[in-house]
């Protein structure tokens, strides 16, 4: 059972306040190497909790323009042993099959599916509005003391792959979101020089 909504419709929301802590998790926020994650992963409530506060994005206008496929590890096990079949007919199959592990891995995955609502807001605003789920819930799952991958790989494009998502016409895959717990702490990697990736306007 997802978690109700933490407040009634309009209800009056508190201001934003300052937080140290909530700028220390962003200033340490680091995607995990998906084949790494390993258990503990969020209970069946607190992945509730996890759901709903990704929830918590940009929706464009309240379309909602996504959904949440959670998929158990014995779905992905089956998914996986189809998708190795698929890796055969790919360029490269050896490294088709290799990323699969990253698709098994964890202890639990949840796939943001981007589904527009045709003829309403523009089709790639709604998309931006699935990815802005896909990071709201890592950072829901870093709440809760997990570490999570944002993946796609091949059979997130592939159409016969996408079929055993069940996804339907005009749908796509957002992301696999992995979560789970590192074992060892995960290293910083470079990140953008900002002056070169900031411009300010009088």
């Amino acid at each position: 059972m997802i978690a109700p909504a933490l407040y009634p419709l309009n209800a009056s929301l508190p201001a934003p306040v300052p937080s140290q802590e909530l700028r220390d998790r962003l200033a340490t926020r680091r995607s995990a190497a998906a084949q790494a994650l390993t258990a503990p992963g969020p209970t069946e409530a607190e992945l509730d909790q996890i759901l709903t506060l990704a929830a918590r994005t940009p929706d464009h206008g309240k379309l909602f323009p996504w959904r949440f496929v959670v998929l158990g590890p014995v779905t992905r096990a089956e998914i996986a042993e189809k998708l190795a079949a698929l890796a055969e007919n790919l360029d490269k199959p050896a490294k088709a099959q290799a990323v699969l592990a990253k698709l098994t891995a964890a202890p639990v995955t949840v796939l943001v599916v981007s589904a527009p609502v045709p003829d309403a807001k523009p089709i790639w605003e709604q998309q931006l509005s699935a990815g802005a789920v896909c990071m709201n819930l890592e950072h829901a799952a870093g709440a809760f003391g997990y570490s999570s991958s944002w993946i796609t790989d091949w059979y997130s494009y592939d159409p016969q792959a996408v079929a055993l998502f069940g996804l339907t016409e005009g749908e796509t895959v957002a992301g696999f979101i992995h979560i789970g717990t590192l074992n060892e702490p995960a290293l910083e990697r470079p990140r953008p020089d900002m002056a070169a990736k900031v411009t300010r306007l009088p």
